[in-house]
């Protein structure tokens, strides 16, 4: 009896590990580590009013954007990993006749930016609280997109975390996948060495051409942050890279 209990649980354990080795073998190494962090009661209270008014579920389903901003000649803007969402209230404050779809997986953040939204009285921001590379591939359609914002992305400094940076040739080229022709993709970071990698994955799309020499000037639309002015008096640089798809 005590042959055959052992006998199964090492049967057990064996099946166990086989299926998480297929597990890892198929898991895609993702860019972000979910540190939920504590959520306020501030922060609870906007989940719990804004998020049936200006969230969207996850589905593995194309959605029409039009259809859930409810206008049809806006551009459509996706924001990607907005953090606590306070760039991403202002430029929608300031681009009131663009519509924001703005995508992060924390939810501190997801309720920072629905407080936001109900304070500001902002009307053209939707949240998808999911990883962006889903959302990308089964949720928008192509050639949806007007721009891209991502802004300030973890630059993921040690080397051996290089493979988590978002900013990757594959990734880039799904982008492109739901930019329009004539669309823009705007990314900003403060940190030098991951501001150069990014500059090299961008050129190196043959579907992206660069606005700029090299780095852009900051454009109006993207507000500076208490962040980047609290490293701008520092002497800390911030580097913009605006490109369009061709």
């Amino acid at each position: 009896m005590q042959l055959m209990t052992t006998l199964n649980k090492t049967e057990d354990q064996q099946s166990q590990s086989a299926s998480t080795g297929e597990d890892l073998k198929n898991r895609r190494i993702r860019s972000f580590v979910l540190r939920q962090g504590r959520v306020t009661k501030g922060q609870a209270y906007a989940l719990e009013i804004g998020l049936p008014k200006f969230g969207i579920s996850y589905a593995a389903e194309t959605i029409a954007l039009s259809a859930k901003f409810n206008r049809t000649d806006s551009k459509k803007i996706l924001e990607i990993g907005f953090g606590m969402g306070e760039t991403t209230a202002k430029i929608a404050q300031t681009l009131a006749d663009c519509d924001f779809l703005a995508v992060e997986v924390h939810t501190p953040g997801v309720g920072a930016l629905l407080k936001l939204i109900e304070e500001l009285a902002l009307t053209n921001i939707r949240i998808i609280q999911h990883d962006v590379v889903e959302v990308l591939q089964n949720m928008l359609p192509n050639a949806s997109l007007d721009g891209i914002h991502i802004f300030f992305p973890d630059p993921w400094h040690k080397k051996r975390h290089h493979k988590r940076r978002l900013i990757q040739a594959e990734f880039v080229k799904l982008l492109c996948t739901k930019l329009k022709v004539g669309a823009y993709l705007h990314v900003a970071t403060d940190w030098q060495e991951y501001a150069e990698w990014v500059l090299a994955v961008l050129m190196a799309e043959p579907q992206l051409k660069n606005t700029a020499e090299s780095y852009a000037d900051k454009p109006s639309y993207r507000p500076l942050t208490k962040f980047e002015n609290r490293g701008i008096k520092l002497g800390h640089g911030v580097w913009d890279m605006v490109f369009t798809k061709s």
